[in-house]
């Protein structure tokens, strides 16, 4: 068992590095310079991603009172923003693909600092019980050096080398793609039962209504044309997925309940996602990626 729990672990970090790696490879220092000059649009987008999100997720774990694993997971998951998919539900929905994938990038950068102090305020707050908790500075260096160097990293390459980043954007995105699936697999197989026991539990409930209040509210805050509203919407509901699942495996040992409960939160976020996007590119003009 101590060897398939490494083996996801490698595959764990090799999923966050090559998925930040891909968004810094994808990243112009001229796209950021155009998105980060609409400073009241930034401001909004990091107040939903690091302030509404967490509260969200922290209060509908209270509403539905749900077990204290899945408790966790839901505390996790909406202190994570900033998921590579979210780049994917905005240009489903044929938004403004620029400003959703360097918002989203923006989050996922930022998030490797924030993810762990702000969950284990809110798991403190929530009282959970003493030996509950994150171990914040572990957390915030392996996240931050699993995520945030390697983005900073292939924003220079793009930068410097152009060419090189085209040349390796490709492979990374694959590795990235694979990588995924390989933990989300290795997460259901570890906690396929945890998995069935959220059928018919409020989990499902908690989890889908969140997503769909998060992208109202991304929506509702924004400013600007109505493609930009739906990036900047559409960018929310889904989690990075890596700091979370890092977070179960340092702090709780990849225990089973909070890996079921987390993988199937991170699943009814994709399933509210993901026909929104469509829904709303259904009639929408046909934009360059």
């Amino acid at each position: 068992m101590d060897v398939i729990s490494a083996l996801f672990n490698i595959v764990l970090m090799v999923f966050i590095v090559t998925t930040m790696l891909t968004a810094g490879f994808n990243t112009t220092l001229t796209q950021l310079r155009t998105v980060l000059s609409q400073i009241w649009l930034v401001v909004l987008v990091l107040a939903v991603g690091f302030l509404i999100r967490p509260l969200l997720g922290w209060g509908a774990a209270e509403v539905f009172g749900l077990a204290i694993p899945a408790y966790i997971a839901m505390v996790l998951v909406w202190c994570c923003p900033g998921a590579p998919f979210g780049a994917k539900l905005v240009m489903t929905a044929r938004a403004d693909l620029q400003s959703g994938a360097v918002l989203q990038v923006l989050m996922a950068a930022l998030g490797s600092l924030t993810f762990a102090p702000t969950a284990n305020l809110i798991i403190g707050a929530a009282g959970l019980g003493d030996d509950v908790t994150l171990p914040v500075g572990e957390l915030i260096l392996t996240v931050a050096v699993l995520q945030l160097l390697p983005f900073v990293i292939g924003v220079l390459v793009r930068h410097w080398t152009p060419d090189r980043a085209s040349e390796w954007v490709a492979s990374t995105a694959k590795i990235s793609n694979l990588t995924f699936l390989l933990v989300l697999s290795g997460a259901l197989l570890g906690s396929w039962q945890s998995v069935i026991d959220l059928l018919g539990s409020f989990v499902i409930l908690a989890a889908a209504l969140t997503s769909v209040v998060v992208i109202a509210i991304g929506y509702a805050v924004s400013v600007g044309k109505t493609r930009t509203r739906w990036a900047t919407a559409l960018i929310q509901p889904c989690s990075n997925s890596g700091p979370a699942f890092a977070a179960v495996a340092i702090a709780f040992d990849n225990d089973p309940a909070i890996l079921g409960a987390l993988t199937g939160i991170l699943l009814l976020q994709i399933v509210v996602g993901l026909p929104t996007a469509s829904f709303v590119g259904r009639k929408a003009a046909p934009t360059a990626a």
